[in-house]
């Protein structure tokens, strides 16, 4: 049986500072729940008695069974699974080394919880391991994140750090970044390694951390000088650069 505590305390959840105070947060649904228990620790664990025996190597802190009324009654989903649980909360160590040997994503402001999940899932996609994002971007462990990212919060490690200081302590790294005034990414020397900034919804990159970008690309439209929309969204954006950046490495 699901206790009223242990419903308010999983739908608390869905509040950062709470998440922050107990150092967890919430996943549901079926493939989401179970890749993310191969990579953190599950404290707690609500789910159909079905479920649970089509899924018992699973460990959790702590199991409850329960029949799906009862469940739809902690979601936080218009349409609720037949699971939800409760992981701890990683902490990476967040080291300016990787983008000189790797590519990276760094996220300036990103606002929107579900263009943060599906950042993260195409860095997954494209084999990117690490997002710098800056204080300002959403919570990448908010209920709307974790959905988003279909399991892809497993394999990306997300840093939250300042952005400019990262960015000025990379000696001698490509660091990229999209811009109406850039150079055609497809006419651009793309490299391997590096840091690739993607900036807020509606103001783009801040001036501040434009500044101390030293490769400035765009991704043209076509034909180009047509009348167009003014932008691409963050997320698709983020698709196409990652793409481009992958396939000169094919």
């Amino acid at each position: 049986m699901l206790s009223k505590n242990k419903i308010k305390f999983i739908r608390s959840l869905e509040m950062k500072k709470n998440r922050k105070e107990n150092g967890v947060f919430l996943a549901e649904g079926n493939k989401l729940v179970s890749e993310l228990s191969a990579h953190f620790k599950c404290k707690l664990l609500v789910a159909t008695s079905q479920w649970l025996d089509s899924n018992k190597n699973i460990n959790a802190d702590e199991t409850i069974a329960v029949e799906k009324e009862e469940l739809s009654r902690a979601s936080l989903l218009k349409t609720p699974q037949d699971v939800l649980a409760v992981f701890e909360m990683p902490h990476y160590e967040a080291s300016n080394d990787n983008p000189k040997k790797e590519l990276c994503l760094a996220l300036d402001d990103i606002q929107d919880p579900g263009n943060l999940g599906t950042i993260i899932r195409i860095a997954d996609w494209f084999g990117i391991k690490n997002i710098y994002c800056s204080h300002g971007t959403a919570d990448a462990f908010s209920p709307k994140t974790v959905q988003a990212t279909m399991g892809a919060l497993a394999r990306v490690k997300i840093h939250y750090c300042d952005i400019k200081k990262l960015i000025s302590d990379l000696d001698d790294v490509p660091v990229f970044g999209t811009f109406l005034d850039g150079n055609n990414i497809y006419e651009s020397e793309l490299s391997a390694n590096g840091l690739i900034v993607m900036g807020n919804e509606g103001n783009g990159i801040s001036k501040e951390v434009s500044a101390l970008i030293n490769k400035r690309i765009l991704i043209p439209n076509y034909p180009q000088g047509n009348e167009t929309t003014d932008s691409l969204n963050v997320a698709i954006a983020t698709a196409i650069v990652c793409s481009e950046f992958r396939r000169r490495q094919l």
